[in-house]
This record gives C-alpha cells, sequence and structure tokens, in this order.
C-alpha cells in the first residue's frame, strides 16, 4: 500500500479560484458580492438563479450555494462588515424565494 502525495500548498490554495474560472456554474451579474446592500445581492442572485438554465438544482438552492461558496472562498480574510453583509444577504435570499429558516 502506498501513501498518495499531498497536493502542494499553492494547488490547494487555488482551487477556489479554479473553480470559479472553469465552473459551468450559473452565471452572476459581475461584482454581485462587491455590492454594499445585502437585499440587492439577494436580488441579483435570485434573478440570476431563475434565468439560468445550467443549474442542477432549484434556483433557491442554487443562488444559496453560490452565496455560501463566496463565504466559505473568502475564509478568513472576510472582514467582519463584509462577512455582516453577506450573512444578512442570506436571510434576505430566504425572504425573496419566501423560505424559512
Amino acid at each position: 500500500m502506498t501513501k498518495q502525495k499531498k497536493a502542494s500548498t499553492a494547488t490547494r490554495s487555488k482551487w477556489s479560484a479554479e473553480v470559479s474560472k472553469r465552473s459551468d456554474a450559473m452565471d452572476l451579474q459581475p461584482g454581485v458580492f462587491k455590492l454594499t446592500s445585502a437585499r440587492r445581492i439577494a436580488q441579483s442572485l435570485k434573478k440570476s438563479a431563475e434565468a439560468s438554465h445550467r443549474r442542477k438544482s432549484t434556483p433557491f438552492r442554487s443562488a444559496m450555494s453560490m452565496l455560501n461558496f463566496e463565504i466559505n472562498r473568502a475564509g478568513k480574510g472576510l472582514s467582519a462588515a463584509r462577512r455582516r453583509v453577506l450573512e444578512r444577504a442570506k436571510i434576505e435570499l430566504r425572504a425573496a424565494f419566501a423560505r424559512h429558516p
């Protein structure tokens, strides 16, 4: 039995950027995650998810997945203020799709 080599640090740290570039996921408005309003982020994600023909799940789940991916991708580098806006966008997204936690 042989041990597999661990992926280099450079490879591991860039996987999410590679996914963002080459993914066949739904198309988003450019700069959607840089918007300052949680409501505008949620509305943009909703519009993109509903318009997409490439998504693999419901519009709500696709939009929420994209938002969670962005939050997780930023990781510890995400400022507290920015994290609050993105977390608030989750609440707004649930409201936009009439979903309740």
